[in-house]
């Protein structure tokens, strides 16, 4: 079923619009400026699960580096569908990738079947995004590459990730663009149609998609995202003719998840505590 853009009322000239040829030239820059140019490492590591937005980073990387230099890893738990390995699988093949399966189901049931028998699906998505980490990590140290997030704005805004997981690697392409402009890219890029066009889904629970999680559609979301980060007040995103029930929604979801998209709290004690004075917006 393809994605069907509403993304704000009639009459609004598209906040959201973007140009995917720019897009992904920019991207590509940045990804060989901080990797090969900053960092001095030549490979990039990612989780390739089928969606669309680690497709799209692995499109990008194999730009950015040549496919030679781009290792996917698929990390399929017990619970995750044959269709998500499949798409994945149209990406390695399309792009000519280096592309390995790695099972984290041992990793995970190790824990619950002697801790957390009676796991809550929630807690068992937290559980599985950490062991992925842990695997990506460990695989980038023994190739000598970096691994690089595939998160995108909506869902970082949305809190909609496992904290120290999802939104760890250090590199993110990704992590400005809203769903709906990497959905854009991803037509760019040549992505294939049936993984730019399914619902979107963590892919846990059977029928489980992020939309239904949210209570409300991307392409109704990213504009008042959009908007609500450029500081208008509600009030003023509500006065542009989107709804209030929707721009209240997003709003709530956003207020309470900026705990998320900082590094850990840290009492200062001095004018020198990382991350609050120490470190420079720019510390090169």
């Amino acid at each position: 079923m393809a994605v069907k853009v509403i993304r704000q009322p009639s009459g609004i000239q598209d906040p959201v619009a973007i140009s995917p040829a720019l897009v992904a030239d920019w991207l590509v820059k940045f990804l060989q400026g901080e990797l090969k140019v900053r960092r001095n490492i030549h490979r990039g590591v990612l989780g390739l699960s089928g969606g669309v937005d680690s497709a799209v980073v692995a499109y990008l990387l194999a730009r950015a580096l040549g496919p030679e230099n781009v290792f996917a890893f698929k990390m399929p738990y017990k619970l995750s569908s044959q269709e998500s390995l499949d798409h994945a699988a149209l990406v390695e093949k399309d792009l000519g990738i280096t592309a390995r399966t790695i099972e984290i189901t041992g990793m995970v049931d190790g824990y619950l079947s002697t801790a957390e028998p009676d796991i809550s699906p929630a807690r068992l998505g937290n559980v599985c995004a950490r062991c992925r980490m842990i695997v990506l990590f460990d695989q980038s140290a023994k190739l000598g590459g970096l691994p690089i997030g595939t998160g995108n704005k909506s869902e970082r805004l949305f809190g909609y990730y496992t904290w120290h997981a999802d939104d760890s690697p250090p590199i993110n392409p990704l992590g400005d663009l809203l769903k709906t402009q990497v959905w854009e890219l991803a037509r760019h890029l040549g992505v294939p149609d049936a993984i730019v066009n399914k619902p979107a889904s963590a892919d846990l629970i059977k029928g489980q998609t992020d939309e239904g999680d949210f209570g409300i559609k991307y392409a109704e979301a990213d504009p008042i995202l959009h908007y609500l980060t450029l500081g208008f007040p509600k009030e003023k995103i509500v006065e542009l003719g989107f709804d209030l029930d929707k721009v209240d929604l997003v709003w709530k979801k956003v207020d309470g998840t900026h705990w998320k998209r900082k590094l850990p709290t840290v009492a200062m004690m001095s004018s020198a505590a990382i991350g609050e004075f120490y470190l420079r917006p720019v510390d090169y």
